[in-house]
């Protein structure tokens, strides 16, 4: 873009993000802030340089999945704190990506955490903080009119493909990728559009060798440390970036997960949106490309 653009009217406050108009129109400045929240905001606080760390994971990451064939709301870093992204209405279905059990699912299933998933858990939850982010399969998204068959399809595909990159770049980094929740928006061409963050907000992380807990639930679990975790994630993923990933063959093994379509600690306020209003269900857009293809 020719010149650094500014930050005009303040469209819309959340949790951990703020949203600002720019003068082109089909674009917004996020800013990340230090807020942190958890159990649908009963717990509050702030991690110090938290705003800071999850910019730059999210605008690393993002550059990332572009490059390996999933279309993102990412345009570029701007500072510190802020990033641009193109101007997206959030499809208001939340989906959570799940390798192992923890947190509630965990609890709700009276499973140890850290049992391993397979297949891989993918559920929806409708995305309203004033119902505390009910989960729901397929058929009551549709019927709701929240998103249609195709959408969710396109969704569930790309949440397949994200879980496969980020389970091997946050590998290299000695991380597990326990759980993720991820949110889509449509942007003013009607393409479906990954939008939001992906950073130990809304990740659970843990050390390969140690199993220490290195995201959001040494907030909610009173661990201590969240600062440092945070601080430790931007660093291995600094320092590893570039290296060859261990990706599954596209071409070949087809991503086998089952829709259970229920609600964790992920969901809600405890993985806060950066987009968050009445989603846009304006059509599919393009072909979904697959992974490493490039989009013209």
């Amino acid at each position: 873009m020719n010149g650094r653009p500014e930050p005009r009217e303040l469209l819309y406050e959340g949790k951990a993000k703020q949203v600002y108009a720019c003068d082109d129109t089909d674009v917004v400045i996020v800013r990340y802030k230090d807020d942190a929240t958890a159990f649908n905001a009963q717990k509050r606080g702030t991690v110090s340089e938290k705003g800071v760390v999850n910019n730059a994971v999210s605008a690393m990451l993002y550059a990332e999945l572009e490059a390996f064939g999933v279309p993102t709301h990412f345009i570029e870093q701007l500072s510190q704190r802020e990033q641009l992204v193109r101007r997206v209405s959030i499809v208001p279905v939340e989906v959570i990506v799940r390798n192992r059990a923890a947190g509630t699912f965990a609890v709700r299933y009276g499973v140890d955490e850290g049992l391993e998933l397979d297949p891989t858990v993918v559920e929806w939850c409708f995305k309203n903080d004033a119902l505390s982010d009910p989960p729901m399969n397929t058929a009551t998204a549709v019927a709701l009119g929240l998103a249609d068959e195709l959408q969710l399809e396109a969704m569930f595909e790309y949440a397949a493909d994200i879980n496969d990159y980020l389970s091997a770049r946050f590998a290299v980094a000695d991380l597990e990728l326990i759980d993720f929740k991820l949110e889509f928006g449509i942007d003013a061409a009607g393409e479906l559009r990954l939008a939001d963050e992906i950073s130990p907000d809304t990740c659970r992380l843990w050390d390969v060798a140690s199993g220490e807990k290195m995201d959001k639930d040494r907030f909610r679990r009173d661990l201590g440390g969240v600062e440092e975790a945070y601080q430790e994630v931007w660093r291995r993923l600094r320092e590893t970036q570039g290296l060859p990933l261990d990706l599954p063959d596209h071409d070949e093994a087809e991503f086998e997960h089952q829709h259970l379509h229920e609600l964790d600690e992920l969901d809600g306020d405890d993985a806060p949106g950066a987009l968050d209003g009445p989603g846009g269900l304006d059509g599919l857009g393009a072909e979904r490309p697959r992974p490493g293809e490039r989009r013209d």
